[in-house]
């Protein structure tokens, strides 16, 4: 197996673009293509504060490295959920990077900050705990954004992540959902920061390799609250076809993106308001992140809505 560029021998085949790369034109094409992501969906400019949300994970430090080594201003977000020993070791990694790339990192622990973490918060509402930790941190993302003056918020979602939610919402018919599927979200109301993901074209496979041959040193593990997900099923089924139809993965999000997205305009036509409790945006009159720890805290615990949505360590008489 042959580099396309430089005929050397390559460490990676890419079956879906017939071709194979050696280290040095790997990771080139890889940068190319989240350069060519950003400037094709026109994600953000070279004088936009970028905050990265950084898991730990192969996929956000990966994203972060790039963006950093292509000169843009990117700051990360780490949010320590409160899952047991994993989120210990998710923000050593995240630390660990920062620090050799001397790049800002903030960091926010719910349970300090919130006065619980994703595990407690899921057992004291019910609610599963992928629903719990989704929701905390899409929250969460956008208010340290708003918050911190960021114009930007990038995920490290790739194309194995776009491929597995399009599956599950096209098999459901989400049809919101769908809508709102997209590269680029952009900032529709002043309470809403634009959220893009750059990986959007790059498989899982291809992060792991970037994060191997950069020497990044990432979590390894899913997270042990994944453990029976549908995303994972839906990944392996998308793993399966692409063994056999290399691309499938690419030409289903890429084609759902040009022919069938434009077609859901009147979905994405929703009322959005300012949450009555924390200011955030919602579509009810509190949003759902101020509901589940309404709900978390009825114990009584006092719920301090003009700090934005903080709790208070006190009890209420």
């Amino acid at each position: 197996m042959r580099c396309l560029k430089c005929k050397e021998n390559a460490v990676i085949e890419l079956r879906q673009h017939n071709a194979s790369y050696c280290r040095t034109h790997f990771l080139s094409y890889f940068t190319n293509r989240v350069r060519q992501n950003i400037e094709h969906r026109r994600m953000f400019a070279p004088d936009d504060r970028i905050l990265v949300a950084v898991s730990g994970g192969k996929d956000s430090l990966a994203l972060w490295d790039v963006l950093l080594g292509l000169g843009f201003n990117a700051s990360g977000l780490h949010l320590h959920l409160g899952i047991g020993e994993y989120s210990n070791l998710s923000l050593e990694k995240t630390r660990h990077f920062a620090s050799s790339r001397g790049a800002e990192l903030i960091e926010v622990n719910l349970a300090k900050e919130y006065g619980m973490g994703v595990t407690e918060l899921s057992s004291k509402t019910g609610r599963v705990p992928c629903s719990a930790c989704g929701q905390s941190k899409r929250y969460l993302f956008n208010k340290v954004a708003l918050d911190r003056g960021f114009s930007v918020l990038a995920t490290g979602h790739n194309l194995d992540d776009e491929a597995a939610t399009l599956l599950g919402n096209v098999l459901s018919w989400q049809t919101q959902a769908l809508a709102r599927q997209s590269p680029v979200l952009p900032r529709t109301r002043p309470t809403l920061v634009k959220k893009v993901k750059p990986l959007y074209t790059l498989t899982e496979r291809e992060t792991a390799l970037y994060c191997l041959l950069k020497r990044i040193d990432y979590v390894e593990d899913e997270c042990p609250n994944a453990l029976g997900a549908k995303s994972l099923l839906f990944k392996e089924v998308l793993n399966r076809l692409e063994e056999n139809m290399p691309g499938v993965k690419q030409s289903f999000v890429k084609l759902f993106l040009k022919r069938i997205q434009p077609l859901l305009k009147s979905e994405q036509d929703v009322d959005v308001r300012d949450c009555a409790v924390c200011g955030q945006p919602t579509t009810r009159e509190i949003c759902a992140f101020c509901s589940l720890w309404q709900k978390a805290l009825s114990g009584g615990v006092a719920y301090n809505a003009s700090s934005g949505a903080q709790i208070e360590d006190r009890r209420i008489d």
